[in-house]
């Protein structure tokens, strides 16, 4: 069911962002901070855009701007209420408060955002004590309040937190220079100055309409351009999970990677085994389970981050496009493709969702099957019951797709004998998921490829998760005929989804792969076997 925000949100995206913005630089006049020689601080005067701004340095008031939100096409009902609670609250404390972040790129791109973050002149204690009293308090290195509104979590820092603590800014004693500027604009730009990348800087008041602007954000959005505010080495030794955000967001946005940033993240890219294996839990997750999985690895494999997050998967391309213009008939790039089709930043998947795939294509590449076998495997998943997978297959659906190496010549089952090839796939499936689990497992499946040693193996799914990954394939390796896991509906629960609902991952699941075995595939070249179908 699409949400009244998601359908308003849908309805704008005609209008290019790069026209907006830049009616908005020539018309409305974009606004820039201005400090004046006249005696006293000025406010903020305004100029005519077009000036050549640099890249952002440890003080540059000439790149500051703000826009105008309604001159860029920013609806008011594009904030969900919980956040205007929460902003409308602060606000009659006496606090100052911005949406801040990802969600300001995302409201220009004209994108529904997956959260909007909040920033405030309240100390976390204040918020505490005097705002939200049920609100919990979370994170050692930037602690932040977590407020549950009306279901929807919603994250609320500090300017108070590490205020004086810019990162790769150098001497931030500017006193003579700040006595010209507003206090608010100082705190707001040494914010900025703390974050990732320009296009994540921006703060949005949507009491006066304003879009702030200290690092050039606009202008990297404009550009299609993913680029750290500090200097990309620098950033990414202080905390290489950037390294996996930037791509991220160059994924899931279609955007470049600067070439300072590209060259910053070659350098450091092994720089992620030092983090936390929950941490690389959460960055592949979202990652892989926002609507971008498909570009998202092709990424990650571009930058040698594949061989380190997911060796089997890097192997396998690796190996398969050797002969190939472009992986986009590969049979997993398919799979990450159809995924893409059912999600989004609004509506991701749990981290189970995409594990299960991964180990259901990693049994077919240790051991192909029939075609046959894959859409029975397949629908039995999204029906729930054989006599139903029956009588579907029954139907005249056209033929499997067939893809090399992970389906075998062309079918030779029939539905008689089939059932025992499904279940014997469901237990190869099961199996297949301690590859993503043990490391020795790992490197006993990378032993099929020549050049496995490349690939320096890292398990980072914990016994925990390989346990959920289990019950998601729970009975389907025994006896089919009373198997019955059937659903009262036949659209995806995305709330039971992002829960990781066993039951909801394998309907997803099973959808996935009758999509992608219901697509027509290319002739395969001989030289991956000793067969041609007919195509």
């Amino acid at each position: 069911m699409t949400t009244p925000r998601r359908r308003a949100y849908l309805s704008l995206r005609s209008a290019p962002l790069l026209s907006r913005l830049r009616s908005e630089a020539s018309s409305f006049q974009t606004r820039s901070f201005s400090s004046s020689n006249q005696g006293g601080c000025s406010g903020m005067g305004l100029r005519k855009c077009g000036s050549s701004a640099t890249r952002p340095g440890p003080f540059d008031p000439s790149s500051w701007r703000y826009f105008d939100s309604r001159a860029v096409g920013i609806p008011t009902e594009a904030i969900p209420r919980y956040a205007w609670i929460v902003l409308k609250t602060l606000k009659q404390k006496g606090f100052a408060s911005y949406l801040v972040g990802g969600c300001v790129r995302d409201l220009l791109l004209k994108r529904v955002p997956k959260d909007f973050d909040v920033i405030t002149t309240a100390s976390l204690q204040q918020i505490k004590k005097m705002v939200f009293k049920r609100c919990i308090i979370i994170g050692k290195r930037f602690p932040i309040c977590q407020v549950n509104m009306h279901g929807s979590i919603i994250e609320i820092s500090s300017f108070s937190i590490n205020a004086n603590n810019v990162k790769g800014s150098g001497d931030l004693d500017h006193s003579e220079e700040l006595e010209c500027y507003r206090k608010g604009d100082i705190l707001l730009w040494q914010n900025s100055m703390k974050r990732d990348f320009t296009i994540n800087g921006l703060f949005f008041n949507p009491f006066n309409f304003r879009i702030y602007d200290y690092v050039n954000g606009v202008r990297d959005i404009r550009k299609n351009k993913v680029c750290t505010v500090i200097p990309a080495c620098v950033s990414f030794n202080e905390d290489p999970a950037r390294i996996l955000r930037g791509l991220r967001i160059a994924a899931r946005l279609g955007f470049r990677v600067s070439s300072e940033t590209s060259a910053a993240i070659r350098d450091l890219s092994s720089s992620i085994i030092h983090l936390d294996k929950s941490r690389l839990v959460m960055e592949m997750n979202y990652l892989l389970s926002y609507g971008a999985a498909e570009s998202s690895v092709r990424l990650l494999q571009k930058y040698g981050l594949l061989d380190i997050l997911l060796p089997f998967q890097a192997a396998y391309l690796s190996d398969q496009i050797k002969d190939k213009s472009d992986d986009r008939d590969l049979m997993l790039m398919k799979l990450l493709a159809n995924i893409d089709k059912l999600l989004s930043a609004d509506r991701p998947c749990h981290s189970s969702l995409w594990l299960a795939l991964l180990a259901f294509h990693i049994a077919l590449v240790n051991s192909p099957q029939d075609a046959l076998v894959i859409r029975a495997f397949a629908t039995l998943m999204y029906f729930g019951s054989w006599k139903r997978t029956i009588n579907f297959l029954k139907q005249d659906i056209g033929p499997p797709a067939a893809y090399v190496p992970e389906t075998l010549r062309p079918s030779r089952s029939n539905l008689d004998n089939v059932m025992e090839q499904t279940s014997h796939l469901a237990s190869l499936v099961k199996s297949s998921v301690d590859t993503l689990t043990s490391l020795d497992v790992l490197q006993q499946s990378l032993a099929r490829y020549s050049e496995a040693s490349q690939f320096p193996g890292l398990v980072f799914v914990s016994n925990n998760e390989r346990g959920r990954l289990l019950r998601v394939f729970e009975g389907l390796d025994s006896d089919l005929i009373s198997y019955h896991e059937v659903r009262g509906m036949h659209e995806i629960d995305y709330k039971m989804l992002k829960d990781g609902h066993p039951g909801e991952v394998r309907f997803v699941l099973g959808k996935v792969i009758m999509d992608t075995m219901s697509e027509e595939s290319p002739c395969p070249s001989t030289q991956q076997g000793e067969f041609r179908w007919s195509c």
